[in-house]
């Protein structure tokens, strides 16, 4: 999280609602069709960093790229010149084998995830400025009407009207809000909503907790509002931490043991081939039969046929995973899940099973009271608005 944006927003939290406005150039109509575009090529689509699926070829490179692969292609070539073809095509052919089945599965489900992804169409309503003609036709009028846009084509300086079951486009400063309650469990871990109004408050204990302040990727469970735009893309507070997570994957444990056991035997074959024909031209005098013998060492120390061993292992995972409608993108994560005993997540500070469980109904004096029990069950189940945790809880 870059500091710079949670200034930002402490910053304009303390604002009044007409500084707001000024500083971001905009009125309470919202941005004209003109100011829209023009803000939209100077900051960019309303979008944050994510993992892109590499090339398809790019993603077959890499699979042959592997220190397993090269080294069976390398001795394959050395099978074949030295006059081995059928070895040297069985190799290949298993490494050919090996390599596509991986390709083709990350491919698929790679494909499937995109699908998905396209299937989600995401808008925003905001209002945009028009000039209007006066009812006697003697002039003009500036006017806000409500407009709805992708969430990608929301720009800083935005007017925008939220309501229950709306996603938050951006980094907001409430303007107008009427029972305004946002879940933010995306960014805090909390079940329970966060109550937001047009009010700031003079200390918060972190960034999420400013009360006039809505942020990209939470929602508002109930009530209405209206907001200006702050932020937009990976300018925003959800957009710079993920910024920091996409990109380029680690390699898992597996790859690592993987790779750790491949170039322990390069290390080995570097020691053994070189002695055995050193040691067998030596005393036979043999040099060409010497090294090809030295070459069949090697073949043989090879597990020729361990990738396709790997891949056909991760590629059943990956099948059973599928009946449970599981997309698994990566073949190596297969294995992860099946050394996994217990797994342990952390929601910021608050572990919970997003559910709440009565234990004890107590009137003033803590006594238990079945009339406090009514109270409330008359209250959750009459109640106007959407029901939380503890209405659940209480039914």
């Amino acid at each position: 999280m870059r500091p710079s944006r949670s200034v930002e927003c402490v910053e304009a939290s303390r604002l009044g609602v007409e500084e707001v406005l000024a500083r971001l150039d905009t009125s309470l109509e919202g941005l004209t069709r003109l100011e829209a575009a023009a803000r939209l090529r100077a900051f960019g689509e309303n979008t944050i960093a994510r993992e892109r699926p590499p090339h398809p070829l790019k993603r077959l490179l890499r699979l042959f790229a592997s220190p397993l692969s090269i080294l069976l292609l390398l001795l394959a070539a050395i099978a074949g010149l030295t006059g081995e073809p059928r070895g040297a095509a069985v190799i290949a052919s298993i490494v050919a084998l090996s390599v596509l089945l991986s390709w083709f599965q990350e491919h698929r489900s790679g494909m499937a995830a995109e699908r998905l992804r396209a299937m989600v169409h995401t808008t925003a309503t905001v209002f945009r400025r028009a000039r209007r003609r006066t009812p006697g036709g003697n002039g003009h009028v500036l006017e806000g009407a409500a407009h709805e846009i992708p969430l990608s084509r929301v720009v800083p300086g935005d007017i925008v009207h939220l309501a229950a079951g709306d996603l938050i486009p951006a980094d907001v400063r409430i303007l107008v809000a009427k029972d305004l309650f946002v879940d933010q469990a995306a960014l805090t871990g909390e079940s329970m909503p966060a109550e937001k109004s047009v009010n700031g408050a003079a200390a918060a204990r972190s960034v999420p907790e400013l009360p006039n302040i809505g942020f990209m990727g939470t929602h508002v469970i109930s009530g209405t509002a209206t907001a200006v735009a702050l932020a937009t893309g990976g300018q925003t507070y959800f957009g710079s931490i993920a910024a920091t997570v996409a990109g380029e994957r680690a390699p898992t444990s597996f790859d690592q043991g993987v790779n750790r056991f491949i170039w322990l035997m390069i290390r080995f074959m570097l020691v053994m081939v070189p002695l055995v024909f050193l040691i067998n031209g030596w005393l036979k005098g043999d040099w060409l039969e010497a090294f090809l013998f030295a070459v069949a060492v090697a073949v043989g120390l090879t597990p020729e046929l361990l990738p396709m061993v790997i891949t056909v292992n991760l590629a059943r995972g990956a099948l059973a995973m599928s009946r449970k409608k599981v997309i698994v993108k990566r073949l190596g994560a297969i294995q992860n899940f099946g050394a996994m005993n217990v797994l342990c997540t952390d929601k910021t500070g608050t572990l919970t099973q997003d559910r709440v469980i009565l234990e004890r109904y107590v009137d003033v004096a803590g006594a238990a009271s079945v009339h406090v029990l009514e109270l409330a069950y008359l209250n959750s189940h009459y109640q106007s608005g959407l029901k939380n945790l503890f209405d659940v809880a209480i039914l």
